[in-house]
């Protein structure tokens, strides 16, 4: 006799790819690109600082014979005058490696002394005295370096100047900053093979604990899951040491738990086994068909408790699996769960004359868990209830929402006694002065799942006086909180209603 029993959310109680094939390649790579990438801008950067320092003793030879022949300038009466004797022309050209052009312009603009070819220069509004400029150009298609000079005559006349030139072909200052470059380069091509070198030994003793270590954990026994010691080991792999061990000891408890599972079932398989055995050899001596009869119903019976134990004892090894790795966690909605899994529990409920319904939050209840293993806790908490209520009882399954999801079923049972509640989850413990059979299993599977979702399962007195309430408290899915959060101040004003079965 199940019904739908509906009331307000207000009656809560408050409850991290690119996989790298070699870690050692992977940093060598970062360690030589850059180098054999800045090698280049290197080279660039060293010419132009060698052209500078190039430039800086022959532009002062340069503006030495600019200011030599300023010297020899007269301006006398808005005309200027050049005494430029032949041996000081010869001593100017003398130069084995560079062609060397002068050129002299007057205040006219006329050529009056030196060479045409060197390109003329825009005066300045002013000039300074004695200021020596420099520029670049080009005389017949040979890249040529220019110093020159304004002079002004006395008159201070705007806009008319005295221009002298001495330009000088680049040979000697290429010869010498190929051999600056060459200096800073040649050392460099040496360099880089030892640092290549270098950087291969540092790094190959870099790793050398990490092989140290690959050494030690190939050498331990297939059954050794200790922990691994982390003194010794380099800081940067200490917490990948540390994950491992962490999975080891679930790994351990895994096994540990198969190594129960199996002590366990053996243990209690032999006595039901057992008893059948006994039954059915008693049965096969007897030859009154009433007492033959007596002796397959107590082997029907003793079969059924045979076959519930085995389906509990999966369960559990079920439970205390890694369920990480054999269920996928999903978005559940414990509401739709219950409500989808209670009407297997009507028969048994109607069997007995007790009321069975459901009271809701009228909301989504969502929590991240494998529904098969929620499904499989909810099972034998409703179970139980059912079992240990006598007839014409009452068992409520109530869902609570608030900042977590709660289930509650509660009973009108025999209940369970205050010391008591805390040996029913250990296994195989059953409550003295019980008349129900059980494994004792059903409530250790229900704390073992709730564990795995990261929930609170307790017993509580039922506040009637009679019966008990067991409790799950479930955590919010993280990403449903903030709707039901919204939905929640909805539910605040509905009014709660109870429907029971018709009598």
């Amino acid at each position: 006799m199940w019904s739908p029993r509906r009331r307000k959310a207000t009656d809560a109680p408050g409850a991290d790819g690119k996989a790298f094939n070699s870690l050692f390649g992977e940093i060598l790579d970062w360690m030589l690109a850059p180098l054999l990438f800045l090698w280049p801008i290197s080279i660039i950067v060293t010419h132009n600082v060698a052209n500078s320092i190039a430039n800086q003793p022959y532009d002062q030879a340069l503006a030495v014979n600019v200011r030599a022949i300023a010297r020899l300038v007269k301006v006398e009466a808005n005309q200027a005058k050049l005494n430029f004797p032949a041996p000081a022309r010869l001593i100017l050209r003398a130069d084995e490696d560079d062609t060397v052009y002068y050129q002299v312009i007057g205040l006219k603009g006329e050529l009056l002394v030196g060479d045409k070819d060197i390109p003329p220069v825009t005066p300045p509004d002013s000039v300074e005295p004695d200021l020596v400029m420099f520029r670049d150009e080009q005389i017949a298609g040979e890249d040529v370096r220019v110093a020159y000079q304004f002079l002004q005559p006395p008159d201070g006349a705007r806009g008319r100047f005295v221009l002298l030139q001495v330009a000088e072909t680049r040979n000697k200052r290429s010869t010498l900053a190929s051999r600056v470059v060459t200096g800073v380069l040649l050392p460099q091509f040496a360099i880089i093979p030892i640092a290549v070198i270098l950087v291969w030994l540092g790094l190959t003793r870099g790793i050398a604990p990490l092989n140290h270590l690959q050494s030690y954990i190939r050498r331990r026994r297939p059954s050794d899951l200790s922990p691994i010691s982390v003194s010794g080991v380099p800081e940067e792999v200490r917490p990948l040491i540390i994950a491992f061990n962490d999975m080891m000891a679930r790994l351990e408890e895994n096994l540990q738990a198969q190594q129960r599972f199996i002590a366990d079932a053996a243990h209690q398989m032999r006595t039901p086994l057992t008893g059948l055995r006994m039954q059915t050899d008693l049965a096969l001596m007897e030859t009154d068909p009433e007492q033959v009869h007596r002796s397959l119903r107590q082997i029907s019976e003793s079969a059924e408790r045979a076959s519930h134990l085995i389906n509990q004892l999966l369960s559990l090894a079920r439970a205390e699996a890694s369920y990480e790795k054999i269920y996928a966690v999903e978005r559940v909605d414990l509401e739709n769960l219950l409500r989808t899994m209670l009407s297997d529990f009507v028969p048994r409920a109607r069997q007995k004359h007790i009321d069975f319904g459901l009271e809701t939050a009228e909301e989504a209840l969502i929590i991240d868990g494998n529904p098969v293993l929620l499904a499989e806790l909810l099972k034998n908490l409703i179970d139980n209830a059912i079992k240990y209520t006598p007839e014409g009882g009452c068992v409520t399954v109530r869902t609570i929402a608030t900042d977590h999801a709660i289930v509650e079923v509660e009973d009108t049972g025999i209940g369970v006694p205050e010391a008591d509640r805390e040996r029913v989850f250990e296994r195989f413990y059953r409550v003295l002065g019980s008349a129900e059979s059980g494994s004792g299993l059903g409530l250790p599977i229900v704390r073992e799942i709730a564990e795995l979702h990261r929930a609170k399962v307790s017993l509580n007195p039922n506040p009637s006086g009679k019966g008990t309430i067991a409790q799950v408290v479930f955590p919010r899915s993280r990403v449903a909180q903030e709707e039901e959060a919204s939905r929640l101040q909805i539910a605040l004003s509905r009014p709660s209603s109870r429907q029971f079965p018709p009598t």
